[in-house]
């Protein structure tokens, strides 16, 4: 299990993840169509050649995916009960199709879970970068993962 409990984790404690991925055309089609979001500026390469960039975006909501997607291995696999919500979803920069992506993550936060004695909540900041190192999106993610079992 590659995932880490509730008690190995500590507050400032950063993850570069070695998955790194870069975004194909089919990638973004299909997470685009999947999830019935008809926008133009993630679907149509003859209408984005006349917008402010020039060719398509790819769909945030991959983005965001894509970025705590590729945490898990290293952070919550296998260790997670339940994922609580995401907070300051932000994308300061576009992600185009080519675009490799590198992941970091940080625990931000550890508490006591009250309902849940076996369990706690972690807090995580997860960043990702393209291939020039630009900050492209950053989210928070709590989680209610286990603690080691005795």
């Amino acid at each position: 299990m590659p995932g880490l409990w509730f008690d190995e984790l500590t507050v400032g404690q950063t993850f570069d993840h070695p998955i790194r991925r870069t975004v194909t055309e089919t990638d973004n089609l299909l997470f685009t169509t999947l999830s019935h979001n008809p926008a133009a500026l993630h679907l149509d390469a003859e209408y984005m050649k006349n917008s402010d960039y020039g060719r398509v975006l790819v769909n945030s909501c991959f983005t965001l995916s894509l970025m705590v997607g590729v945490s898990v291995g290293d952070t919550t696999l296998g260790t997670a009960v339940a994922n609580l919500g995401w907070d300051e979803v932000r994308f300061p920069a576009p992600v185009f199709i080519g675009d490799t992506l590198r992941i970091e993550t940080e625990v931000l936060e550890l508490r006591e879970s009250k309902s849940r004695p076996e369990a706690g909540i972690v807090t995580f900041s997860h960043r990702a970068y393209n291939q020039d190192g630009k900050l492209v999106a950053t989210c928070k993610r709590s989680g209610l993962q286990r603690k080691k079992p005795s």
